[in-house]
């Protein structure tokens, strides 16, 4: 078994049972990023017994440096911020950008009719975190589980078709959690998990992807994400 928390060996046993042969023959030729010592990388971190939450995103972000196999963590990004406001390497990751830029607005250290650079650069970061890494952390503190709906990244043509793959692995996980764990979706193929018989058990949070621009000031984000502090030194 992939090197994955104690408390998930069972269940991710038994999930990975539930691919079809077909695409476990697929899973083992590796054409697909991230590699697949961290496909799983999500159930490495956090146990089983602290998740509050599952954060479905899309798929793994489709360049090799950035796919860790968490969701939203790009490897290629280490800072967050700079001294012009966010790093170059978060404003070339649109949905990172955007969802850095919510949680600031959900903060309120960022003003919602001025989500510019020098805005940012302007707000004392004193008490803020500053690498990816540690954005990785406050989620998993928060207990949010940051999977994506498909679990590999092959090209951008058949990102749903893998989401509809790895449907069983995600309905036998599901089956087996308690159902005070919350489901947050983010955008069109993460909520064609709603499909899944098992989903019906959770509390389910659907938001748009954080591609798009209107994450930023969405309330409902604001709601969900405000309570974790996710950019705050613990």
């Amino acid at each position: 078994m992939i090197d994955i928390h104690a408390s998930w060996r069972d269940d991710i046993c038994a999930a990975f049972s539930s691919l079809s042969p077909d695409y476990k023959d697929f899973l083992e030729r590796g054409l697909y990023i991230p590699s697949s010592g961290d496909i799983f990388a999500a159930f490495k971190s956090l146990p089983k017994h602290r998740v509050r939450y599952i954060l479905f995103g899309q798929d793994p972000y489709p360049r090799e440096a950035s796919a860790t196999g968490y969701a939203f963590i790009d490897g290629a990004v280490k800072e967050i911020f700079s001294p012009s406001g966010l790093s170059k390497t978060v404003n070339r990751a649109t949905s990172l950008r955007n969802f850095i830029k919510m949680a600031l607005v959900a903060e309120g250290l960022l003003q919602p009719d001025d989500l510019s650079q020098p805005a940012i650069a302007s707000i004392d970061k004193s008490d803020l975190i500053d690498s990816i890494v540690q954005l990785r952390e406050n989620f998993e503190k928060s207990g949010v589980l940051l999977l994506n709906a498909a679990l590999v990244f092959e090209n951008k043509k058949l990102s749903a078709r893998h989401a509809r793959a790895w449907q069983p692995f995600v309905k036998t996980l599901l089956s087996r959690l308690d159902g005070d764990v919350e489901l947050i979706l983010f955008g069109g193929i993460a909520k064609t998990i709603l499909k899944i018989p098992e989903a019906s058990r959770f509390k389910r949070h659907t938001l748009e992807h954080p591609y798009n621009h209107t994450f930023i000031l969405n309330e409902k984000a604001h709601h969900l994400f405000g309570p974790m502090h996710l950019l705050q030194k613990f």
